[in-house]
């Protein structure tokens, strides 16, 4: 099963692949998402930046509406699965005291 880590880094590599693919350089890049070069580079090597840095990211390489299924409601394949989900009791989380 893969880390956040993980899942950053290789969202990182897909960035880059696409990158290359416009053949843009890091610092084009970084420009034209209006996010510093050192930031972007760091992104490219770790997988770390913000939020707000990835979606300008995104922004820039027309990839925007890629964010479109994070976190949408759960399609469902049959009514089966509606029912089988309905059965699914709720519980609280603990209070961290």
């Amino acid at each position: 099963m893969a880390t956040p880590n993980d899942v950053a880094r290789q969202i990182a590599a897909r960035v880059k692949t696409r990158r290359l693919e416009l053949d843009l350089t890091q610092e084009g890049l970084a420009t034209r998402a209006g996010v510093k070069f050192a930031t972007y580079r760091r992104f490219e090597q770790t997988g770390e930046i913000s939020l707000q840095g990835l979606l300008q990211i995104g922004f820039a390489l027309n990839a925007l509406s890629d964010f479109d299924a994070l976190f949408a409601h759960k399609q469902y394949q049959s009514l089966e699965d509606v029912l089988n989900e309905q059965k699914v009791t709720r519980k609280r989380g603990k209070k961290n005291e």
